[in-house]
Formats: C-alpha cells, sequence, structure tokens
C-alpha cells in the first residue's frame, strides 16, 4: 500500500527551483530524510507534500487520492506536521497544547473525552513531559516546547508524520530517544516518516530512505544504501567529508 506519493512535482519558490519532475513514493513503515543545504527548499518541500505550499506542477497523492482534491480535516488525519519552530500566540497549559492533536478527529464544538485525554498524557509521558500538564507552554524551555510539538503530533497519530528538524533545540539524549521512538512506532503501526536533517549521521542511523536537494532542481532520491555516498554529499554539501565505519552506521565527518 502507498501512503504518500510524488508524481512529476515541481516545486520552486522566489528564484529558488527545489525540485522539477520528481517522482517518489512512500511505503508504510519507511522513513525518508530529507538532506540539503541552507536554503536548499527542504521545508518548502515539506509543506508542499502536506498541501500548505502550492507546486508550479505535478501533484501529491495520499492512497492514490490528490491531496488537492481533500478537506483540510482529512488532510489533518492523514497527516500530521511538526514546523520548525513552535509558536504560542495564545497561553495554554502543557496538556491543552497537546490536546491540539486530537482537532481533526473531533466534530464542531465536540470536546475532547477522557480518551482523548489519556491519549495526550500518554504521548507527553513518552517525550518525558510527564507531570508537565499544567505548566503554561510559555515557561518552557526550547527543547521542552520541541518534545511538546513532537508530543503533540503523536497525539493527532496520523498515517504520515512531516517533520521538520524533529531534533532542532534537542540534547543528544533526547535526540535518540525521540528519534528512536518515531522511528519504532512508525514500523510497528505501518506508518511512514518524512524528516528534514542537517545532521547527516542522524539520517544514516534513523532513515532506511534518503532525499536530497541540491538547489538548482536536481535531487537523488532512493534507499539509503544506493544514496549516502561520499561523493553525492559532498557536492551537496559543498565540503569535503571523510566517511568511517561506525558502530551501528556509517559515521560522516567534515575534513
Amino acid at each position: 500500500m502507498t501512503v504518500l506519493q510524488a508524481r512529476d512535482l515541481t516545486v520552486k519558490i522566489a528564484n529558488v527551483n527545489i525540485c522539477s519532475d520528481l517522482n517518489f513514493t512512500v511505503k508504510p513503515g519507511e522513513c525518508w530524510g530529507v538532506l540539503g543545504s541552507n536554503g536548499a527548499g527542504k521545508t518548502t518541500l515539506l509543506h508542499a507534500l502536506s498541501g500548505l505550499y502550492s507546486p508550479r506542477s505535478g501533484e501529491v497523492y495520499i492512497d492514490n487520492q490528490s491531496i488537492a482534491s481533500l478537506s483540510a480535516r482529512t488532510i489533518a488525519t492523514n497527516i500530521g506536521v511538526l514546523f520548525q519552530d513552535n509558536t504560542d500566540p495564545f497561553p495554554t497549559t502543557v496538556l491543552e497544547s497537546a490536546l491540539i492533536g486530537r482537532h481533526p478527529h473531533l466534530n464542531t464544538w465536540q470536546w475532547e473525552s477522557d480518551v482523548d485525554i489519556e491519549i495526550a498524557r500518554m504521548a507527553l509521558h513518552s517525550v518525558g513531559l510527564q507531570g508537565f500538564d499544567r505548566r503554561r507552554v510559555d515557561t518552557l524551555s526550547g527543547g521542552e516546547r520541541r518534545r511538546l510539538g513532537i508530543a503533540t503530533v503523536m497525539v493527532q497519530n496520523p498515517d504520515i508524520y512531516l517533520l521538520d528538524e524533529p531534533n532542532n533545540h534537542l540534547d543528544l539524549h533526547h535526540q535518540i530517544e525521540l528519534l528512536s521512538q518515531l522511528t519504532a512506532l512508525t514500523k510497528a503501526n505501518e506508518k511512514a516518516i518524512i524528516m528534514v536533517l542537517h545532521d547527516i549521521n542522524l539520517a544514516s542511523r534513523f532513515c532506511d530512505h534518503l532525499l536530497l536537494l541540491f538547489g538548482d532542481g536536481e535531487t537523488r532520491h532512493g534507499a539509503k544504501h544506493e544514496v549516502l555516498d561520499t561523493e553525492l554529499l559532498e557536492r551537496l554539501y559543498g565540503h569535503e567529508l571523510v566517511e568511517l565505519a561506525g558502530a551501528l552506521h556509517r559515521v560522516f565527518t567534515p575534513l
């Protein structure tokens, strides 16, 4: 079964050609990493895949239905987006913020049930925010807010997780812990992840497929072992790299 598919997708923003006639398919259980230099359009591509940004041409499909033909509610029950930075325009508690993830599953004016609240509390526990229910979001640290954002997407329980730098603001322990949880959740429940990363080594450790954006419309994608190539990565980032054999995965370090 296909979860998400891009067909002949061309995405541009200002004078940046992010991708041209891009075709790729994401299947249940897969974790895709999107890599590219600053300004290559990784975030914009993620927004195009979620229906938040219109491509110049081509289409995105969810289970063979064009995303352009789907209602916002249907999209939200299928796709969960973690934005690069979280904003808090209204003073809310941690639990209230996490419960936003349940909104696509509720009818108009329907209140969250005890089951919804329990789902939110379980997600908060999974990211290490147990006991934070009544804390105001504006009192949290950057890393705590990032973990709350991840918990909120988990509460949404989508089939497709689109994560923009999920490791942003997180310390080493929480990067590994949360990415391990997310990838394990994906495989266990036949969901899919597409995440923007700046760290090649996190991509090497957690992703099974990669999509490279070169910033001029050129892309390269495929299974990790096909795409994670030193020469290709050096061209992608414009910097020399050394590949090392790690205990769990290949490791790349800059010269």
